[in-house]
């Protein structure tokens, strides 16, 4: 597994956990903020899918 894709997994957990605790809280600044670190955890685990594919594609 590609280094990114563990990335990837941390911040979606942490942007999903800020996400609830602005709900929560109601502070609409920390919900924005978890709702982005879980879009790029998002983005950093389909690029290091991405490269792990490739990886085994030139095996």
């Amino acid at each position: 597994m590609d280094k990114d894709r563990s990335a990837g997994i941390g911040h979606q957990i942490k942007g999903s956990v800020k996400e609830a605790a602005g709900k929560v809280s109601g502070d609409a600044k920390l919900e924005a903020e978890g709702k982005t670190e879980k879009t790029a955890g998002k983005v950093q685990n389909a690029v290091g899918g991405a490269k792990d594919a490739v990886r085994d594609a030139t095996k």
